[in-house]
């Protein structure tokens, strides 16, 4: 999937869809293409596609990471408000993020629509036939999945459009939920169990069952389900078999830091993942949104999370390893403070503590003798006494100083998401796959259902699995907990150290009921403006603006 060039098919949108994908346009491509052996494939390629357009993205980040108990603001960026929940969250430029994300999912909606209405009058083999209409219903749950849980009723639509549409309707959230389902059960029946080779980043059998296992969960918390130990249930059952099914071939990689090893980036423990690439055909888009909106321009993850490193340091300067400091996401207190750091591998492998001295122009400029790789900055964990910290030559950041009022440059960095690969110092294309779902959260998944369901032992075996994983050499007794130590925080806090970063935190608080008491308690920023009404996102303006029905289709409340 990675040297594929995505196309846009030409096709026409309902209002809720107005812009077609923002792609290459492929000379001579009418709407007839889809009803062809090719047009079925690039179709579902084109399906895939919009994915670029929200993993890895600042956009993805924004509306995941941020605002939440475990990321506040850093000291750059214009979408803060999404962080600090104000009025001007829906104003330009924050709003943009909302609009976008809407556009381009049902976008993507329609072309997955286009394929499973065209292609069972399509003469092609059967069984490939099948494949990709699997994969399409795969893709159009996971989009709406996303949709439902931002904005909640939403316009539900399961056929093609191909004229002007001027309403919209505001499904239920159920029924939402019912048409994901049915999607995902019908592509599991014919997905193939693992997709390898050529095949790398499709849909498969184990990833459905992952997001159906993942969809159960959130259906289960639901208000109004008549039925949600049923969910429980069948969360359970599904992150059991993803977990245990041999043919599907994953497994966890021993080692917690490889499995953000850049080098070996298809490792077993990956259930579905986003393909980028190094190669310009297919990872850039110069003309992809003159506005300024992230569409297909690479993996972006790397530039957000990292402090300022380069400026007001002494022997330091920017490089490619230690990554373009856009310094837009910080750790809260709560995030820095969640690892035993005595026994937990997993804050030494997500943060960046040390720099090393890489400018020698600034060299003689330090106190004490410092040559080219030497420490040149330290953030430590503890807080280094001030006598102490006095001896060092280089520069020592405390966390005091770290989460002292007015600090948003100087913070523990992640690093799960450098990319050394880069063109360039200033490059801000990434070719690093996206993680969307790997085996360790299916482990997370299986713990939470089965906590909801009474059964606290196959819980904290789940649990204790990830975290031996984590364990330092020696340390995987203190890694372990017991019955008594489970809780439905424990999980919360054991999801942020696990997946810290990963585009689930705002889904996971909101699914849990904890979005509000978290960030109001871990999130300084934004806790004092989060209100209830901030567990939806606002629809975008635009949207409202074109439904005539504007008495049935209107704002979250709130907004």
């Amino acid at each position: 999937m990675k040297k594929i060039l995505f196309l846009s098919i030409l096709i026409l949108f309902s209002q809720s869809c107005k812009n077609i994908l923002e792609e290459e346009i492929v000379s001579g491509i009418t709407a007839d293409y889809y009803n062809t052996p090719a047009g079925i494939e690039d179709g579902v390629k084109a399906t895939y596609e919009p994915l670029r357009s929200w993993y890895g993205t600042q956009r993805g980040y924004t509306l995941t990471v941020f605002g939440t108990d475990t990321y506040t603001k850093g000291a750059d960026g214009d979408y803060k408000p999404v962080n600090d929940y104000i009025a001007t969250m829906n104003t330009p430029p924050s709003n943009t993020y909302f609009r976008e994300t809407w556009n381009f999912l049902y976008q993507a909606i329609n072309t997955a629509n286009t394929v499973i209405s065209r292609a069972p009058n399509v003469t092609m083999a059967e069984d490939r036939k099948a494949i990709r209409i699997a994969e399409a219903k795969f893709l159009r749950a996971h989009y709406y999945f996303i949709l439902v849980q931002m904005f909640g009723p939403i316009h539900l639509t399961l056929e093609e459009t191909t004229t002007i549409e001027t309403t919209a309707n505001r499904t239920p959230v159920l029924e939402i939920y019912a048409a994901i389902i049915a999607d995902l059960e019908a592509a599991a029946s014919v997905l193939p169990a693992a997709a390898r080779g050529a095949d790398y980043g499709r849909a498969t059998k184990g990833a459905t069952e992952h997001m159906l296992a993942k969809v159960h969960l959130t259906r289960a918390t639901i208000e109004g389900n008549p039925n949600p130990t049923e969910d429980y249930q069948k969360a359970a059952t599904y992150a059991k078999s993803v977990i245990e099914t041999t043919a599907y071939g994953y497994s966890l990689v021993p080692v917690y830091a490889n499995v953000f090893n850049q080098d070996n980036q298809e490792n077993p423990e990956v259930v579905f993942a986003v393909q980028y690439t190094t190669e310009l055909i297919t990872n850039y888009n110069p003309n992809a949104n003159p506005a300024g909106g992230e569409f297909n321009d690479g993996n972006k993850g790397h530039l957000y999370f990292q402090m300022e490193y380069d400026a007001g340091h002494k022997g330091t300067k920017r490089d490619i390893a230690n990554g373009r400091p856009f310094k837009r996401f910080k750790p809260t207190v709560y995030t820095q403070n969640l690892f035993n750091l005595s026994a937990d591998t997993r804050y030494t492998a997500s943060f960046k503590q040390v720099w090393y001295a890489n400018n020698d122009a600034t060299l003689d400029q330090v106190t004490g003798p410092m040559k080219l790789g030497d420490t040149a900055i330290y953030l430590p964990a503890f807080e280094m006494p001030a006598d102490v910290k006095a001896t060092k030559k280089y520069k020592v950041i405390n966390p005091s100083e770290v989460n002292s009022a007015g600090n948003y440059r100087y913070f523990p960095s992640l690093i799960k998401f450098l990319d050394p690969r880069r063109a360039s110092i200033q490059d801000e294309r990434g070719s690093r796959d996206f993680m969307v779902a790997r085996l360790s959260e299916t482990y997370l998944i299986a713990a939470e259902a089965n906590l909801k369901l009474g059964n606290i032992s196959d819980a904290v075996n789940y649990i204790n699995v990830v975290r031996r994983r984590a364990a330092f050499p020696g340390k995987t007794a203190d890694m372990e907990i017991t019955a008594d130590q489970l809780t439905m925080d424990f999980i919360l806090d054991e999801r942020a150290r696990e997946l810290l970063g990963e585009m689930h935190r705002w889904f996971d608080l909101k699914r849990t009921g904890t979005l509000i008491d978290r960030v109001k308690k871990y999130n300084p920023d934004g806790g004092p403006n989060i209100q209830p009404f901030h567990v939806l996102r606002p629809i975008p303006s635009d949207q409202l603006d074109r439904v005539t029905n504007k008495e049935e289709f209107q704002q979250n409340p709130g907004y």
